[in-house]
């Protein structure tokens, strides 16, 4: 309380003051309006809980001025403790019971020696201050050493840390250090080279100019040169000119001469006009005999060189199998279509090289008729009942007189090595088809 009670030489303990305040209020509240002292009225009509807060002030002044206010709390205190108002009446306090009570009680009722019994009460309250004082120390010593426990153990991992990460640092600060020394050197190499190069590019330079100056020099002669090679020339055909007259003469009448005489042989000899070349004289099936149907034309893959050269040949006769290179390039069609397409496709050919061209086809499965556009120079012959195209072939290549160039083309192996062993050139059919393409 703010004011000293009667016969007190202290204030109450704050613990008291409040227990009283808070029994006050409670008693304020269930008083009659007449009973309630005049300067309490407006603190009663507050809410039960904030009566002892907000009106704690005037709540204990009136305890301290008013008795019978006071009387009105001691008598609630009375009925609600009893067995405490009866001891504290006899002069005897119970020593279990709460000190901050026994004060307030004995403040409110004053029974005889109440003084002394807040005075204890102050004791027994310091004492128990003291000793929570001395726990919370205590509690707040051993929070406080945990902490710094926490705290150096953290402090020793953070200084590990540290010392690897130093640690770390150092062993990277080694190898950049390594790095730069090694840089270093590659530059200082660099630059030697590079100086090297300028001192070698300086000296190609020099060679160079002075090749040059020697280059124009000799260019210089050998325009010379060439003007006198090409006066020399110029004199050579003015010369030519004069005596190309008589040699041309005289080479006509060779001409003449050999003309005659061949003609003339071909007389005395009485050679048959009816067969021009030795293909002629084989025996095959014609167009339109049985089964005859029209070839097809082929696409390239690449440049074909062999077939080329041999295609330069003079006179060559070029034998051709014609299943083995239709199927070959294009044997989802039907035979009809395979023999038109070659057939379209070796017409160019022969207009290109002019060469003798006889195609083969087996003429085995012939059973009708058919008509055979054959490109003019192109050959066709389908080969007899009874004998295959291939027999056919080595016959055309057996008609023909030694010396001459004859090529046959198929990728049949059994063929090619017979022919081969005959004198003629095998060629295989993808090359036909490519040249073909081509042409």
């Amino acid at each position: 309380m703010s004011s000293a009670g009667e016969g007190l030489s202290r204030p109450l303990p704050e613990q008291v003051r409040l227990n009283v305040v808070d029994l006050a209020a409670q008693v304020l509240g269930s008083l009659p309006a007449a009973s309630v002292p005049p300067p309490l009225r407006g603190i009663a009509k507050f809410d039960p809980r904030k009566r002892a807060k907000l009106g704690a002030a005037p709540i204990a002044a009136q305890l301290e001025s008013d008795k019978e206010f006071r009387e009105l709390v001691a008598e609630a205190v009375e009925k609600g403790w009893p067995e405490l108002a009866a001891s504290l009446a006899d002069g005897a306090v119970p020593p279990a019971a709460d000190p901050v009570l026994v004060a307030a009680a004995a403040y409110l009722i004053r029974p005889p020696g109440w003084q002394d019994m807040i005075e204890a009460a102050r004791g027994e309250i310091e004492r128990a201050a003291a000793v929570a004082e001395g726990s919370a120390q205590e509690q707040t010593v051993a929070r406080l050493r945990e902490q710094l426990a926490a705290q150096k153990s953290a402090a020793k991992e953070e200084a590990d840390r540290l010392r690897e990460q130093l640690k770390a640092a150092r062993a990277e600060n080694s190898d950049l250090r390594r790095k730069l020394h090694d840089a270093r050197e590659r530059l200082k190499a660099a630059e030697r080279r590079t100086a090297e190069l300028e001192q070698e590019v300086h000296e190609a330079r020099a060679a160079a100019a002075s090749a040059g100056a020697t280059g124009e020099a000799e260019l210089r002669r050998l325009r010379e040169r060439l003007a006198d090679v090409e006066k020399q020339l110029e004199a050579s055909r003015r010369a030519a000119r004069e005596g190309r007259s008589i040699e041309e003469a005289r080479i006509r009448v060779l001409l003449d001469a050999l003309q005659d005489a061949s003609a003339g042989l071909r007389r005395e000899l009485a050679l048959p006009t009816t067969i021009h070349r030795p293909a002629d004289s084989v025996a095959a099936v014609t167009p339109g005999a049985p089964g005859m149907r029209v070839p097809a034309r082929a696409l390239a893959d690449d440049d074909p060189q062999l077939l080329d050269q041999l295609l330069a040949v003079p006179q060559v006769h070029l034998v051709i199998d014609g299943y083995n290179v239709t199927k070959t390039g294009y044997g989802t069609l039907t035979l009809a279509d395979q023999r038109s397409r070659l057939m379209t496709a070796l017409a160019g050919l022969v207009a290109q090289t002019r060469v003798e061209v006889t195609v083969v086809f087996d003429g085995a499965e012939l059973n009708a008729p058919v008509q055979v556009n054959a490109p003019r120079g192109v050959r066709v012959l389908f080969s007899p009942p009874g004998e295959s195209a291939d027999d056919l072939i080595r016959q055309l290549v057996r008609a023909e007189p030694p010396g001459r160039a004859v090529a046959v083309v198929s990728s049949d192996r059994e063929v090619a090595d017979s022919v081969r062993k005959m004198g003629a050139r095998p060629v295989p059919s993808a090359l036909l088809l490519r040249r073909l393409g081509r042409a």
